[in-house]
């Protein structure tokens, strides 16, 4: 079984808090700008996964992210993803909201069903963008 931590280089740039999401998504982009405008330290860098930017970083971690178009979180030089990348994520947001990585407790397998179930129905439940995002003025310097 694959663990959902994968490590790359120790010099590689992604020794960050990186997410990689789908850009042309509409469900990522509300969550990137959910993420953006709690995340007052500016701890978070995003790259759309169908970037350059975004598939640079992914070429160290690409043969354990194969098939995942949705989220990825690389942190300290490790690649989390699906449900572990979401629950990663919101554990370093403030207040109320790191407590949902109390969700770590249910089984893997569980988590990823759930979040595979809605990573795979989100383009028809929530649409798409024509092109990805692009970043305001002021997020310019949040995105990779």
């Amino acid at each position: 079984m694959n663990s959902p931590q994968h490590s790359a280089n120790e010099n590689s740039p992604q020794n960050r808090n990186i997410i990689l999401f789908d850009g042309v998504c509409n469900f990522c982009n509300f969550w990137v700008d959910f993420i953006i405008k709690r995340d007052k330290k500016k701890i978070f860098k995003f790259a759309a996964l169908q970037t350059n930017s975004g598939n640079k970083i992914l070429d160290n971690f690409r043969e354990k992210t194969e098939g995942v178009d949705s989220v990825i979180f690389v942190e300290n030089n490790r690649c989390f993803t699906r449900s572990s990348a979401a629950l990663r994520i919101v554990k370093k947001l403030p207040g109320l909201w790191a407590y949902l990585y109390a969700f770590i407790i249910i089984p893997k397998p569980l988590r990823d069903f759930i979040y595979d179930f809605v990573a795979k129905n989100r383009y028809s439940i929530f649409g798409q963008k024509e092109s990805c995002r692009l970043p305001s003025p002021e997020e310019k310097d949040r995105f990779i």
